[in-house]
């Protein structure tokens, strides 16, 4: 560790949380941004977590990192959000039983809008902000339009994880390890309506390099179970933990934020929602939308010009639908 590296302040919001818990070691172990640059966590969540949060600072603490230089607990944004260089935004309301979905994205709409105004006030303009909180997509956008000095590329929203499931899915189905597997794609929104796509996927099968489609050798699996497996591994975790997925999401929250930081692997690309603005592939404007992304420089590009069959555009039109549809009805609430 060089002693002289300035440490980097980085925010986790809904600190007390599952998934927090499961992703504030491998951040504060140098994981993430690497492993000489000296860290300040800021731990955000909601008054009646202060004690939960205390308990983590606690373990934090008591994990002896040698990057960590400094833990802030709050419940205020004032404190939470100041001179951010990276805010993870994981804290949301979740879903209950019995409430619609325009009642979920009228509650996150306020808590995103708070925050994305917290951003413009207190952070740094560079500051990299991925949102992890559900509805993902569109709680980003909150964000970003309640930010407006922050350029709208910093937002991203997680569909890392959906990535992930997809690479693993067909490594298994080839008998091979998931880092065998590249460049598949999460089209849209971080629902039920993404779309896993391995159309453009390259596996190495035993050293040669071939077609996702030619490695599976199964089209009815590979456009049937192989997607709405993905599409609903979330709901699959919750039924079978009796718990969302943390250690699954806090690792891709840690994939995302180390591609956004070191760039990702020559020739490779992975899936992140990002403001959509000028693309090839007809998806509307003003949207956090899935791409494939290259990143380098801190600064992600859309992978252009990728064919899309028949097959491919339907579901990709499906769920830049629904986000239209989430979008405009959010956007009622943030004039309301």
């Amino acid at each position: 560790v060089s002693a002289d590296a300035e440490p980097i302040r980085v925010l986790v919001t809904g600190a007390a949380g599952q998934i927090a818990y499961s992703l504030l070691y491998s951040i504060a172990k140098g994981d993430v941004f690497g492993k000489d640059q000296p860290i300040i966590l800021v731990l955000l969540d909601i008054t009646p977590m202060l004690p939960v949060l205390d308990g983590v600072v606690m373990e934090l603490q008591d994990c002896a990192l040698p990057l960590l230089r400094e833990v802030i607990p709050t419940d205020k944004v004032e404190v939470g959000f100041k001179d951010l260089d990276a805010a993870i935004l994981v804290g949301s309301m979740p879903r209950k039983e019995g409430m619609e979905r325009k009642d979920l994205l009228n509650a996150n709409v306020a808590i995103f809008k708070t925050q994305g105004e917290a951003l413009e006030k207190y952070a740094k303009k560079t500051v990299k902000v991925l949102v992890v909180g559900n509805p993902a997509n569109t709680n980003c956008l909150i964000a970003s339009k309640s930010a407006p000095s922050i350029p709208k590329e910093n937002f991203s929203c997680l569909t890392r994880l959906d990535h992930n499931r997809a690479r693993s899915q067909v490594a298994m189905r080839v008998g091979v390890p998931s880092d065998s597997v590249k460049n598949v794609i999460i089209w849209g929104n971080h629902s039920s309506t993404q779309y896993p796509d391995v159309h453009h996927a390259i596996v190495n099968h035993h050293g040669k390099e071939m077609s996702g489609f030619d490695a599976v050798n199964d089209e009815s699996w590979l456009k049937g179970d192989f997607i709405t497996t993905v599409q609903q591994r979330g709901a699959a975790v919750i039924k079978a933990r009796k718990l969302s997925s943390a250690m699954s999401a806090a690792k891709a929250i840690c994939d995302h934020m180390r591609d956004i930081w070191f760039g990702t692997p020559d020739g490779e690309w992975v899936s992140m929602g990002v403001y959509s603005t000028g693309n090839s592939y007809g998806v509307p404007n003003d949207l956090m939308y899935s791409f494939p992304v290259m990143i380098k420089n801190k600064t992600w590009k859309v992978v252009d010009g990728l064919s899309i069959n028949d097959f491919s555009r339907g579901k990709m039109d499906a769920t830049a639908a629904e986000l239209v549809d989430e979008r405009d009805t959010a956007l009622t609430f943030l004039g309301a």
